[in-house]
């Protein structure tokens, strides 16, 4: 049988490169018989058995997160069943029949038949079910709160607000009011849940919750060889040279959601830009059609902290998040940048963008000695739908999870561990490898580990911000490979 895959879903990469023994999953101990679920009270048919190993719940709460993140939501309670697939019981109906007997509301989300929202009281569960030929696979997840745009009542539904988000962003012109929002902070807040976070912003908030704050961290200002001044500020990193200011913002609610790009670029200006600026003019938004489409506002306005009527560019593609770029004149801009940006088309040239994105390198801080505290993770979560080629029959979810951590401890010495399980669900290979040593700070851009597995490691590092937080960023300085960083967030 052949099959391809569609990737659903993957977060931080993790460059391991560990060779690991497999350990049959099945043969565990906490695959174990079962007869009910805890959390919504079904009986399960007999041979039914839930998985609680650790991985496996990451990879299922992972897998349950494709969806409840789109509703503004997190999974607090997992539950992984896999029913006997001609067991009496194991079939969908029979499933959802107990479930309406006990008295939860079933909402289906549109667009994946897979997923369904399970209702009752003020309690919700988001469910994924999978009919494969050995085990149905049935997956429960409690949610922290009421998902997004839900209903209290008898008909409860899940709806999908897209156009609604572009209707009141569309309300909102810059031209028309200098100062964009008597409360910028009230516009976020109205539209709190119905907001689609970018891939990019979810990944950096699931890095274990990072919540360490900025103080306490070595280095809080790089000077770059090429000219470049960073230093860390609440909200952004603020980035100079000359006459140049160039603000690396943090996410923040409200600023990315689905919507053309004029309404969802003025939304952004609203929230970032127009409370320090007054007396707008020439307000324009552009984009270009391409692969990754990149997002820019653009007008003159004058700057209340200095009086100064400056020339400003707010610009957005992929990942680099929003850039706020100030300068005195448009020319000033023309000359760094080596374009007009208010004759932008959408069908202009996409490398023109190029030096806008690679300012996000900036967003870069060395490392001291005193920095490293704490449990370090990354965590990595790649899980593929596969469908047979000739008959598009569904063939089963494959699944990649790993979680890498650090704990530092006093004096350079830390502790050290990888969890790795790949395969098919029911049926994947766990392993884990783990070391202790000392931690040497090499550099202000070098650490270096005296075990990793079984041998010493050399890092390039430095941290990133966020808001209120720090990510540590560390890649094989003897292997570098492409080049991508894996990234590090402080657990609580």
């Amino acid at each position: 049988m052949k099959i391809f895959f569609l990737q659903q879903s993957k977060s931080i990469i993790l460059a391991a490169g560990v060779m690991l023994a497999g350990i049959n999953i099945n043969a565990q101990k906490k695959l174990v018989p079962v007869s009910q679920s805890s959390l919504t009270g079904i009986a399960l048919p007999a041979g039914s058995k839930q998985d609680s190993r650790f991985l496996m719940e990451l990879s299922g709460k992972a897998l349950l997160e494709m969806e409840t993140k789109k509703a503004n939501t997190t999974v607090t309670k997992t539950e992984i069943f896999y029913l006997p697939a001609t067991a009496a019981g194991a079939d969908p109906d029979s499933i959802v029949q107990q479930l309406t007997a006990l008295g939860w509301s079933i909402v289906p989300i549109q667009g994946d038949d897979k997923f369904v929202w399970l209702q009752k009281d003020n309690r919700y569960v988001i469910t994924y079910f999978s009919l494969n030929k050995k085990d149905n696979d049935l997956y429960f997840g409690e949610v922290a709160n009421a998902p997004a745009n839900s209903t209290n009542g008898n008909n409860n539904t899940v709806q999908n607000t897209n156009n609604n988000s572009q209707q009141n962003t569309q309300q909102t012109d810059p031209q028309q009011n200098n100062s964009q929002q008597s409360d910028p902070q009230q516009n976020g807040q109205q539209q709190n849940g119905q907001q689609q976070p970018d891939p990019q912003q979810a990944a950096v908030q699931n890095i274990s919750n990072t919540i360490v704050k900025q103080n306490g961290f070595a280095f809080s200002t790089t000077n770059f060889d090429d000219g470049w001044t960073s230093v860390v500020q609440e909200d952004w990193v603020e980035v100079t040279k000359g006459n140049i200011k160039v603000l690396l913002h943090y996410p923040k609610e409200g600023t990315i959601f689905p919507a053309d790009p004029e309404p969802l670029t003025t939304a952004a200006w609203n929230i970032l830009v127009a409370p320090r600026y007054s007396n707008l003019k020439n307000y324009k938004t552009a984009y270009i059609t391409t692969y990754k489409r990149p997002y820019l506002g653009m007008g003159y306005a004058t700057e209340n902290s200095s009086g100064k009527e400056v020339f400003i560019v707010l610009f957005r593609q992929g990942e680099t998040g929003w850039l706020e770029f100030v300068l005195p004149d448009k020319n000033s801009f023309i000359q760094q940048y080596k374009f007009d940006p208010e004759t932008i088309r959408w069908d202009s040239e996409s490398d023109l963008m190029k030096p806008l994105a690679n300012m996000t390198g900036y967003n870069k801080f060395a490392v001291g000695a005193t920095d490293f505290k704490g449990k370090w993770t990354s965590d990595f979560s790649g899980i593929q739908q596969l469908y047979n080629v000739y008959t598009g029959n569904y063939a089963g979810m494959h699944i990649n999870q790993s979680n890498e951590y650090f704990i530092f401890g006093n004096d350079g010495a830390y502790n050290w561990r990888l969890l790795v399980v790949n395969g098919m669900t029911g049926n994947a290979k766990f392993a884990e490898v783990k070391s202790s040593g000392k931690l040497t700070v090499v550099n202000n851009w070098q650490i270096h580990c005296s075990k990793i597995e079984s041998s010493p490691k050399t890092y390039n590092a430095f941290w990133s911000c966020i808001k209120g937080a720090r990510i540590l960023n560390l890649l094989d300085a003897n292997f570098p490979g492409s080049g991508m960083y894996t990234q590090y967030g402080i657990a609580k």
